[in-house]
């Protein structure tokens, strides 16, 4: 399977919209747009299959509607507690969806950044929408800190190899993020220094695996002991929905300044 990120929403948002193909069909991960994908997938003759929706913010589901003119017969997969009408299989915790002999997904359920988030993984990719970021994991907008920290614990589960896929190029201003939090961390510093962003170029592969993101990812790491010891003096109690709160806050906080 090859993967690549189309951007969409440039200089606003900055999304990836992921697609999936063998060279004959294809799979599309959270399209916010469509040209681009369309575009994309008439170059390289590809036919869609289905669409992936992690949640249904706009910006990852408003080209749903033209990519089915052009491909009525793709199948639409999106999270059970989500109202979008344009979802035709609801997926919940611990579903499988079989896409091809050779691609299937499981579905974990990942509120948080909204209430109606899921992720989709297997042994070898994780798409992850808006939970996490590079360096980084989204804003709470609808979802409660602790749903989000118990999502983020769910997904630190998860295998170290997994290739990582999120919905958003934000790694540089993450990676400014994470050093603030974690000013001794060997491996961030390595990665800073190991980073070059080429957005908005059409993104080849993975933009981590999930290893890299539990080593450098202040919000995979909220509980690690210097950085709790940071969020403890910040106000945050020795609880981890309260050290991911104040984390989170911390985010918001730097946001604004920057």
């Amino acid at each position: 399977m090859n993967i690549v990120g189309l951007p969409a929403f440039v200089g606003t948002y900055d999304n990836y919209i992921w697609v999936i193909h063998n060279h004959v069909n294809a799979w599309v991960v959270d399209p916010g747009e469509s040209q681009q994908v369309l575009d994309y997938l008439e170059q390289h003759q590809l036919k869609l299959q289905a669409i992936l929706i992690t949640h249904q913010h706009f910006d990852h589901v408003d080209g749903i509607d033209a990519l089915l003119a052009t491909f009525p017969n793709a199948t639409v997969y999106g999270p059970a507690k989500s109202s979008l009408a344009s979802i035709q299989i609801k997926c919940q915790e611990g579903d499988v969806i079989q896409l091809a002999e050779d691609l299937q997904f499981s579905v974990m359920e990942t509120p948080g950044h909204t209430k109606d988030h899921i992720v989709f993984y297997n042994n070898q990719l994780l798409f992850c929408g808006d939970t996490l970021f590079t360096a980084g994991c989204g804003r709470i907008l609808g979802g409660t800190v602790q749903q989000f920290s118990q999502s983020i614990l769910k997904l630190r589960e998860l295998p170290d190899e997994l290739q990582f896929f999120s919905a958003h190029e934000y790694t540089l201003s993450n990676l400014g993020f994470a050093e603030l939090a974690e000013p001794e961390n060997k491996l961030l510093a390595k990665r800073i220094t190991q980073t070059t962003i080429n957005y908005p170029s059409i993104h080849q592969g993975a933009q981590s695996t999930l290893g890299e993101e539990k080593d450098t990812n202040p919000f995979l790491r909220f509980d690690t002991p210097k950085l709790k010891a940071r969020l403890l003096e910040r106000g945050a109690q020795d609880s981890k929905e309260s050290l991911f709160s104040e984390l989170r806050a911390w985010k918001d906080e730097y946001d604004h300044n920057h």
